[in-house]
């Protein structure tokens, strides 16, 4: 008799979230499927990826991968769909700034509705574009400084460039916070119970 695989330490829900044609779903869809699909249409409303397994540190991970249409009329949708998230990289696309100054009015709805301690990554794309480079890694790095971003990097969805090693980086930002609220809460359930009264 074989033995049963166990199922997954941990299911995370992912936000993808940035402007339009940044490379969200591209980059998702290389993510999972290992290739780059040229000529994707804009997302309209929301794309779903799953990622079956990752080993982080020792943990099985399962990834849901929340992929935001980036137009302004499905931003509406966020602070609803956002809830119950545990991670979130905010993307940009490395040849126009306009998409990097928007990043405050998107990541501000996930840290009021998610929590301030949710890892949020802040992603440059399209950096195989070198010609058409209109903002440094430098300048990219010091704004996740300054912004509190938990994260920085910078990829390509045509070359594969950092993708697998983001996702793996916010996937160990999301297992460490989850061990931390595991330890908290044992620390809670361990603490005497109150006396009232005699």
């Amino acid at each position: 008799m074989t033995k049963k695989e166990s199922g997954p330490d941990y299911i995370f829900k992912i936000l993808m979230l940035g402007d339009a044609a940044v490379g969200k779903t591209s980059l998702s869809k290389y993510y999972i499927e290992n290739v780059f699909t040229p000529d994707i249409r804009l997302t309209v409303g929301i794309q779903f990826f799953i990622k079956q397994e990752i080993i982080v540190d020792d943990k099985k991970v399962k990834l849901q991968i929340w992929d935001f249409g980036g137009e302004d009329r499905f931003r509406i949708m966020v602070p609803t769909l956002c809830l119950g998230s545990h991670g979130c990289i905010f993307m940009y696309d490395t040849t126009r700034p306009s998409t990097l100054n928007s990043h405050h009015s998107w990541t501000y709805i996930v840290k009021e509705r998610c929590g301030r301690d949710v890892p949020i990554m802040l992603v440059g794309n399209k950096s195989d574009l070198k010609d058409k480079r209109a903002i440094s890694t430098e300048h990219g790095i010091e704004v996740a400084k300054r912004s509190g971003f938990t994260g920085f990097s910078e990829t390509s969805a045509k070359t594969g460039m950092n993708i697998e090693s983001t996702f793996q980086a916010i996937a160990k930002l999301m297992v460490k916070r989850m061990k931390q609220l595991e330890e908290q809460d044992k620390s809670t359930n361990t603490k005497p119970p109150i006396i009232i009264g005699d």
